[in-house]
């Protein structure tokens, strides 16, 4: 079970490359989807066409949740770009229940206006109507900002389309595996490798702001963490103490990080580490192993994997000590914990049956739903609105990530083309 344990924290396996880098999204299962219409939008600049098909981009948004169902282009009685122009009826014959019209007006160089208009068709009434800035750079991020806005209006959960996701990948070389550390929007575009080595990369974890990636790097023949800042590239080394540095969690006012250090005697224990000072303060001292801790989103206590019980269950201890209490009791694996950003529900992998799934348990009802269906799933990751779990699976020989709804109802399976892809993290809400 140790081994296991051991396995679960360090193994980065590898798979043949491909060309196309780009995650690619595949809905597997969704609930029914609601009849909703993104009629294209107006365009007014001084090129033929708009620089990006911003209603393409939230029409995919809505169809890759899983809950709407978008009417195709050629379905649509009519193409109003202004709201005044919408014809109620006419979006009831064709059996959409929401219809989204809007404009992309180009006011400089490179300076443009984004304009979006929801409407309820039933109700015969505007749900929203926003209007905002955008450039070249920035236009895809106003569309997935515009997606979001319509997805909160309609389903009442707040949107993660301008979210990102982090993720490390092995693909094999020549000369062996060379590893990568990638970000990229949660719809699989934009992607941007922040850190590239032949040696192994693990346990990405997000600041609180976004802006900020802390990693496990075993530049060296030993493990380092690194934080690094993704605009600037720079990075610097937080901890390189002798023996086991892993599974930096990032506190959730910035300032520290809850990290796992084991001595040469190669006990594992749970240490906080403040950023600025580099000093730790140990918080377990158990001879068994302590790994993989989390703080709840109040900062109040920190969770952790512990095999203290003869097997690896979730344990809890307050951030600043005290005696650890365990958490789950159901099955006889339960590691890597992660907290949903609300608080209620603590996601983990869990042994069902000899197969390695994601499941959740709602903390205040003690229940476990099992929410995945591979034999060797690992590393769950809330989105940012706690509605979604993103982690890896085994497709074959490859490493792939899936994402499925906190009740179960919506799978989605994001497919890389470039070697095996593992450890994936969903960033919290942008800071604008």
């Amino acid at each position: 079970m140790l081994k296991k344990l051991r396995l679960t924290l360090l193994v980065v396996a590898l798979c043949s490359a491909q060309a196309n880098a780009e995650l690619v999204i595949d809905v597997q299962g969704v609930a029914q989807p609601t009849p909703v219409a993104i009629v294209p939008f107006g365009w007014q600049g001084s090129t033929p066409s708009a620089p990006l098909d911003v209603a393409q981009v939230i029409t995919d948004d809505l169809r890759r949740s899983g809950r709407f169902a978008p009417l195709a282009e050629r379905d649509m009685l009519q193409k109003p770009t202004d709201g005044a122009d919408v014809d109620f009826q006419d979006w009831g014959f064709v059996g959409v229940e929401a219809v989204v019209v809007g404009s992309l007006v180009q006011t400089g160089a490179n300076a443009y206006t984004l304009e979006f208009h929801l409407f309820d068709v039933f109700g015969r009434r505007e749900l929203v109507g926003y209007r905002m800035p955008a450039s070249r750079g920035t236009m895809r991020g106003a569309a997935h900002r515009a997606a979001d806005m319509i997805y909160e209006k309609l389903t009442g959960i707040k949107g993660v389309f301008g979210t990102k996701v982090a993720y490390v990948s092995a693909e094999e070389q020549a000369n062996g595996l060379l590893y990568s550390l990638t970000v990229a929007d949660q719809d699989g575009e934009n992607e941007h490798k922040i850190m590239e080595s032949t040696d192994p990369i693990m346990s990405p974890a997000w600041s609180p702001d976004s802006r900020q990636l802390a990693y496990v790097s075993f530049e060296g023949n030993k493990s380092s963490i690194f934080i690094q800042t993704l605009r600037s590239g720079n990075r610097y080394q937080i901890s390189n103490r002798p023996g086991i540095n892993g599974a930096p969690s990032f506190s959730p006012d910035g300032r520290k990080l809850v990290v796992t250090l084991g001595g040469v005697d190669g006990n594992l224990d749970i240490f906080v580490l403040d950023i600025t000072s580099r000093q730790t303060r140990q918080l377990t001292t158990h001879r068994a192993i302590d790994t993989e801790g989390t703080w709840s989103p109040d900062g109040r206590y920190i969770y952790f994997t512990s095999d203290r019980s003869g097997g690896p269950q979730v344990y809890r201890i307050l951030a600043n000590g005290g005696t650890p209490e365990r958490v789950t009791f159901e099955g006889s694996y339960n590691a890597r914990p992660r907290l949903s950003p609300d608080g209620t529900r603590l996601a983990m992998v869990h042994n069902d049956r000899g197969n390695y799934r994601i499941a959740v348990m709602n903390l205040e009802r003690k229940d476990l739903l099992v929410l995945s269906t591979g034999r060797q799933d690992e590393s769950p990751s809330f989105a940012p609105n706690s509605d979604i779990l993103i982690y890896a699976t085994r497709q074959g020989r490859d490493g792939v990530l899936e994402t499925v709804s906190a009740d179960g109802l919506i799978r989605q399976k994001m497919a890389s083309g470039r070697g095996d892809v593992r450890e994936p993290v969903w960033s919290p809400f942008p800071r604008f």
